[in-house]
Protein backbone atom coordinates (compact mmCIF):
# COMPACT_ATOMS: atom_id res chain seq x y z
CA UNK A 1 0.00 0.00 0.00
CA UNK A 2 2.71 2.41 0.77
CA UNK A 3 4.39 1.49 -1.99
CA UNK A 4 1.57 2.21 -4.62
CA UNK A 5 0.95 5.58 -2.70
CA UNK A 6 4.63 6.53 -3.42
CA UNK A 7 4.04 5.84 -6.73
CA UNK A 8 0.75 7.59 -6.90
CA UNK A 9 2.45 10.65 -5.54
CA UNK A 10 5.25 10.73 -8.00
CA UNK A 11 2.95 10.54 -10.90
CA UNK A 12 0.65 13.70 -9.86
CA UNK A 13 4.25 15.00 -9.19
CA UNK A 14 5.22 14.47 -12.56
CA UNK A 15 1.86 15.55 -14.21
CA UNK A 16 1.97 18.79 -12.69
CA UNK A 17 5.44 19.25 -13.63
CA UNK A 18 4.59 18.74 -17.11
CA UNK A 19 1.73 21.02 -16.66
CA UNK A 20 3.62 23.67 -15.40
CA UNK A 21 6.42 22.63 -18.14
CA UNK A 22 3.83 23.27 -20.96
CA UNK A 23 2.58 26.40 -19.39
CA UNK A 24 6.00 28.45 -19.09
CA UNK A 25 7.82 26.83 -21.53
CA UNK A 26 5.68 25.89 -24.71
CA UNK A 27 8.46 27.33 -26.66
CA UNK A 28 10.51 24.42 -26.18
CA UNK A 29 8.27 22.49 -27.30
CA UNK A 30 7.35 23.94 -30.44
CA UNK A 31 11.74 24.00 -31.33
CA UNK A 32 11.52 20.26 -30.53
CA UNK A 33 8.20 19.49 -33.09
CA UNK A 34 8.82 22.47 -35.36
CA UNK A 35 6.46 20.64 -37.91
CA UNK A 36 3.38 20.19 -35.58
CA UNK A 37 4.11 23.12 -33.49
CA UNK A 38 4.81 26.14 -35.28
CA UNK A 39 2.51 28.71 -35.48
CA UNK A 40 1.20 29.22 -39.67
CA UNK A 41 -2.04 31.04 -38.95
CA UNK A 42 -2.93 34.70 -39.62
CA UNK A 43 -4.20 34.94 -35.81
CA UNK A 44 -1.18 36.22 -33.27
CA UNK A 45 -2.04 35.61 -29.16
CA UNK A 46 -1.71 38.41 -27.46
CA UNK A 47 -2.43 36.76 -24.08
CA UNK A 48 0.76 34.92 -22.54
CA UNK A 49 0.25 31.03 -21.36
CA UNK A 50 0.66 31.74 -18.51
CA UNK A 51 -1.98 34.64 -17.30
CA UNK A 52 -4.61 31.92 -19.78
CA UNK A 53 -3.13 29.29 -17.19
CA UNK A 54 -4.24 31.41 -14.19
CA UNK A 55 -7.08 32.52 -15.46
CA UNK A 56 -8.27 29.02 -16.22
CA UNK A 57 -7.43 27.52 -12.93
CA UNK A 58 -9.21 30.68 -11.00
CA UNK A 59 -12.39 29.74 -12.81
CA UNK A 60 -11.97 26.18 -11.79
CA UNK A 61 -11.21 26.40 -8.50
CA UNK A 62 -13.64 29.36 -7.63
CA UNK A 63 -17.05 27.17 -9.21
CA UNK A 64 -16.10 24.33 -8.30
CA UNK A 65 -15.62 25.65 -4.85
CA UNK A 66 -18.49 27.37 -5.10
CA UNK A 67 -20.74 23.89 -6.51
CA UNK A 68 -18.85 21.61 -3.60
CA UNK A 69 -20.10 23.79 -0.89
CA UNK A 70 -23.88 24.49 -1.92
CA UNK A 71 -23.82 20.23 -3.37
CA UNK A 72 -22.64 18.83 0.13
CA UNK A 73 -24.83 21.57 1.90
CA UNK A 74 -28.13 20.48 0.06
CA UNK A 75 -26.94 16.84 0.48
CA UNK A 76 -26.93 16.99 4.04
CA UNK A 77 -30.26 18.65 4.45
CA UNK A 78 -32.11 16.47 2.60
CA UNK A 79 -31.26 13.90 5.64
CA UNK A 80 -33.41 15.79 8.12
CA UNK A 81 -36.77 15.24 8.35
CA UNK A 82 -37.95 18.74 7.75
CA UNK A 83 -36.25 18.82 4.22
CA UNK A 84 -36.66 14.88 3.50
CA UNK A 85 -39.41 15.67 0.45
CA UNK A 86 -36.92 17.84 -0.46
CA UNK A 87 -34.33 15.23 -1.73
CA UNK A 88 -35.46 14.06 -5.54
CA UNK A 89 -36.29 17.42 -6.12
CA UNK A 90 -33.11 18.71 -5.29
CA UNK A 91 -31.67 15.60 -7.46
CA UNK A 92 -33.75 16.46 -10.67
CA UNK A 93 -32.93 20.51 -10.46
CA UNK A 94 -29.48 19.05 -10.73
CA UNK A 95 -29.77 16.84 -13.65
CA UNK A 96 -31.36 19.73 -15.42
CA UNK A 97 -28.57 22.13 -14.75
CA UNK A 98 -26.31 18.60 -15.80
CA UNK A 99 -28.24 18.35 -18.99
CA UNK A 100 -28.29 22.15 -19.93
CA UNK A 101 -25.67 22.96 -22.27
CA UNK A 102 -23.06 25.31 -21.21
CA UNK A 103 -23.17 27.61 -23.58
CA UNK A 104 -26.78 28.14 -23.29
CA UNK A 105 -26.48 29.24 -19.54
CA UNK A 106 -23.61 31.53 -20.87
CA UNK A 107 -25.58 32.97 -23.45
CA UNK A 108 -28.68 33.13 -21.29
CA UNK A 109 -26.48 34.62 -18.73
CA UNK A 110 -24.83 37.59 -20.27
CA UNK A 111 -27.58 39.67 -21.32
CA UNK A 112 -28.03 39.95 -17.10
CA UNK A 113 -24.33 39.87 -16.09
CA UNK A 114 -22.60 40.71 -19.18
CA UNK A 115 -19.40 39.62 -21.03
CA UNK A 116 -16.58 38.48 -19.03
CA UNK A 117 -15.89 36.00 -15.78
CA UNK A 118 -19.52 36.01 -13.83
CA UNK A 119 -21.60 34.24 -16.62
CA UNK A 120 -19.12 31.85 -16.95
CA UNK A 121 -18.87 30.93 -13.36
CA UNK A 122 -22.48 30.70 -12.83
CA UNK A 123 -22.33 27.65 -15.63
CA UNK A 124 -19.08 26.03 -14.21
CA UNK A 125 -20.88 26.35 -10.75
CA UNK A 126 -24.59 24.32 -12.17
CA UNK A 127 -22.43 22.32 -13.84
CA UNK A 128 -20.36 21.30 -10.95
CA UNK A 129 -22.80 20.94 -8.31
CA UNK A 130 -24.62 17.08 -9.79
CA UNK A 131 -21.47 14.86 -9.02
CA UNK A 132 -20.80 16.31 -5.55
CA UNK A 133 -24.70 16.47 -4.92
CA UNK A 134 -25.53 13.09 -6.38
CA UNK A 135 -22.26 11.14 -4.35
CA UNK A 136 -23.40 12.98 -1.07
CA UNK A 137 -26.58 11.78 -0.98
CA UNK A 138 -25.37 8.43 -1.94
CA UNK A 139 -22.66 8.11 0.54
CA UNK A 140 -25.03 9.05 3.76
CA UNK A 141 -27.64 6.37 2.54
CA UNK A 142 -25.07 3.57 2.66
CA UNK A 143 -23.48 4.29 5.72
CA UNK A 144 -24.06 1.04 7.94
CA UNK A 145 -27.57 1.51 9.95
CA UNK A 146 -25.87 -0.31 12.73
CA UNK A 147 -23.12 2.67 12.96
CA UNK A 148 -26.05 5.09 13.54
CA UNK A 149 -27.66 3.41 15.57
CA UNK A 150 -24.34 2.94 17.61
CA UNK A 151 -23.97 6.77 17.67
CA UNK A 152 -27.62 7.62 18.22
CA UNK A 153 -27.19 4.97 21.33
CA UNK A 154 -24.48 7.08 22.71
CA UNK A 155 -26.53 10.18 23.14
CA UNK A 156 -25.95 11.99 20.31
CA UNK A 157 -28.53 13.64 18.07
CA UNK A 158 -29.72 14.00 14.79
CA UNK A 159 -27.78 16.92 13.65
CA UNK A 160 -24.64 15.54 15.83
CA UNK A 161 -25.21 11.84 14.00
CA UNK A 162 -25.12 12.93 10.29
CA UNK A 163 -22.43 15.68 10.66
CA UNK A 164 -19.93 13.49 12.84
CA UNK A 165 -20.73 10.49 12.04
CA UNK A 166 -22.69 9.87 8.88
CA UNK A 167 -20.75 12.73 6.90
CA UNK A 168 -16.99 11.71 7.52
CA UNK A 169 -18.03 7.98 6.88
CA UNK A 170 -19.12 9.23 3.33
CA UNK A 171 -16.04 11.30 2.66
CA UNK A 172 -14.97 8.92 -0.22
CA UNK A 173 -17.95 8.86 -2.00
CA UNK A 174 -17.95 12.45 -1.63
CA UNK A 175 -14.82 12.72 -2.62
CA UNK A 176 -15.22 10.71 -5.77
CA UNK A 177 -18.12 13.39 -6.79
CA UNK A 178 -15.95 16.39 -5.90
CA UNK A 179 -13.44 14.80 -8.87
CA UNK A 180 -16.14 14.25 -11.38
CA UNK A 181 -17.16 18.16 -10.76
CA UNK A 182 -13.83 19.07 -11.22
CA UNK A 183 -12.70 17.14 -14.34
CA UNK A 184 -15.77 18.10 -15.83
CA UNK A 185 -15.11 22.09 -15.11
CA UNK A 186 -11.96 22.10 -15.96
CA UNK A 187 -12.77 21.25 -19.70
CA UNK A 188 -15.92 23.01 -19.83
CA UNK A 189 -14.42 26.43 -18.93
CA UNK A 190 -12.56 26.88 -21.96
CA UNK A 191 -15.72 28.26 -23.66
CA UNK A 192 -15.16 30.83 -21.45
CA UNK A 193 -13.16 32.43 -23.62
CA UNK A 194 -16.03 32.90 -25.99
CA UNK A 195 -17.59 35.59 -23.60
CA UNK A 196 -14.07 37.20 -22.72
CA UNK A 197 -13.95 35.23 -19.70
CA UNK A 198 -9.82 33.81 -20.57
CA UNK A 199 -8.37 30.66 -19.82
CA UNK A 200 -7.15 28.15 -22.09
CA UNK A 201 -10.44 28.54 -24.78
CA UNK A 202 -8.54 31.63 -26.02
CA UNK A 203 -5.88 29.88 -28.33
CA UNK A 204 -7.78 26.74 -29.03
CA UNK A 205 -10.32 29.42 -30.23
CA UNK A 206 -8.10 31.47 -32.30
CA UNK A 207 -6.37 28.16 -33.85
CA UNK A 208 -10.50 27.08 -34.89
CA UNK A 209 -10.64 31.06 -36.91
CA UNK A 210 -7.58 30.57 -38.45
CA UNK A 211 -7.12 27.18 -39.03
CA UNK A 212 -4.02 26.99 -36.89
CA UNK A 213 -3.03 23.38 -35.38
CA UNK A 214 -0.67 24.90 -33.91
CA UNK A 215 -2.40 27.35 -31.45
CA UNK A 216 -5.43 24.74 -30.54
CA UNK A 217 -2.60 22.56 -29.48
CA UNK A 218 -1.19 25.47 -26.97
CA UNK A 219 -4.32 25.48 -25.50
CA UNK A 220 -5.91 22.05 -25.57
CA UNK A 221 -2.63 20.11 -24.10
CA UNK A 222 -2.53 22.03 -20.85
CA UNK A 223 -6.33 21.66 -21.03
CA UNK A 224 -5.56 17.96 -20.86
CA UNK A 225 -2.83 17.89 -18.66
CA UNK A 226 -4.25 19.94 -16.37
CA UNK A 227 -7.64 17.38 -15.92
CA UNK A 228 -4.87 14.17 -16.22
CA UNK A 229 -3.11 16.12 -12.76
CA UNK A 230 -5.97 16.94 -11.23
CA UNK A 231 -7.88 13.83 -11.80
CA UNK A 232 -4.37 11.97 -9.96
CA UNK A 233 -4.47 14.26 -7.07
CA UNK A 234 -7.67 13.63 -6.37
CA UNK A 235 -7.11 9.89 -6.85
CA UNK A 236 -4.65 9.56 -3.84
CA UNK A 237 -7.22 12.34 -1.82
CA UNK A 238 -9.67 9.88 -2.30
CA UNK A 239 -7.79 6.52 -1.53
CA UNK A 240 -6.26 8.48 2.01
CA UNK A 241 -9.64 9.28 3.14
CA UNK A 242 -10.77 5.89 2.44
CA UNK A 243 -7.85 4.72 4.65
CA UNK A 244 -8.93 7.18 7.17
CA UNK A 245 -12.34 6.24 6.99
Amino acid sequence: MAKANRVGWIKAALLFAAFFFVVFRFATLESLFPSILVRRGIMVERVPLWMTAWQHVYLVVISSAMSVAVAVALGVITFFPFAREFRDLFIELSNLGETFPSVAIIALTVPMLGYGFWPVLLALFIYGILPVLRNTITGIENVDPSVLDSARGMGMGQVETILRVALPLALPVIVAGIRTSVIINIGAATIGATVGAGGFGIPIISGIRSNDMALVLRGSIPVALLAVSADSLFALAEDAVSRGS
